[in-house]
């Protein structure tokens, strides 16, 4: 019977559990989802030395790689050894960027927003901070654990002024982040091998495969898009909406012109 558990419980671990492989032995290459064209990637010390030369031109189901997430830290102590490197070749390389923290179940909020904090510095241009949430501890209430998850995302808000994103599985966020408080926040919902997505709610990215390959990365690597158009993905990055501001129309609200008008 024990053998038999244990059977079970490493089948669930390695293709079933938010770290496992999600079946990709099984599944193969990745299934592109239609109709969306902002192609990304995020990335961490499991990609490797990137070739960001080959990488530059890298092309996603007939669509240019236009955004990549970098690995930044996790929990209160630790930091991604490619992080450094990665962060900035990903804006040398003309690519919108993004850094995410890993949360840990073993560190309080406060500690890990402020380590956040004091490793990565984002600029204007860049996408707003990422929380990576796949764990709640056991022993821990739903809503002690969301004060906590609210806790790191309101120290790193103050920072930048900007709503963090949060990813998360769906069936993850629709039973833990369930409260209407964290509908205020883009969310970036990570849902493997399925024509569309099944989250009832808003959200700004998915990240549709863990199997993905591209030129100048060995190995596989997680693929994404957003849900939205170019211009949108910038208007999201920090200064997005002050660089409109700044911008002022050359005609008057009635004077719009006839190419002017959306289609």
């Amino acid at each position: 019977m024990g053998v038999i558990v244990l059977y079970i419980w490493a089948f669930w671990f390695f293709f079933v559990s938010p770290t496992g492989f999600r079946w990709r032995a099984l599944y193969g290459d990745p299934n592109y989802p239609s109709g969306y064209d902002i192609q990304g990637i995020d990335i961490s010390h499991y990609q490797g030395n990137i070739d960001w030369e080959q990488l530059r031109n890298a092309m996603i189901n007939g669509c240019p790689l236009r955004f990549v997430i970098v690995k930044s830290t996790e929990g209160s102590t630790q930091m991604d050894e490619n992080f450094v490197d990665n962060f900035r070749n990903a804006r040398e390389y003309g690519f919108i960027r993004g850094a995410y923290h890993f949360w840990s179940t073993k560190s309080s909020a406060r500690a890990q927003a402020y380590h956040f904090l004091d490793k990565v510095h984002l600029t204007d241009g860049d996408l707003p901070p990422v929380l990576d949430i796949e764990h709640k501890p056991q022993n821990q209430s739903i809503e002690d654990f969301q004060t906590d998850v609210l806790t790191w995302l309101h120290i790193v808000e103050d920072r930048y002024h900007v709503k963090p994103i949060i990813y998360s599985y769906y069936k993850f966020k629709e039973t833990y982040l369930s409260a209407s408080v964290f509908d205020d926040y883009p969310y970036w919902i990570a849902h493997y091998y399925v024509g569309k997505v099944e989250y009832k709610g808003p959200w700004k990215f998915w990240q549709h495969t863990d199997a993905g390959k591209l030129p100048g990365i060995r190995g596989y690597v997680d693929l994404n898009i957003y849900n939205g158009s170019y211009y949108d993905l910038r208007k999201l990055t920090i200064g997005g909406h002050e660089d409109d501001e700044e911008e002022e129309p050359d005609y008057s609200p009635d004077e719009v012109k006839e190419e002017d008008i959306d289609e």
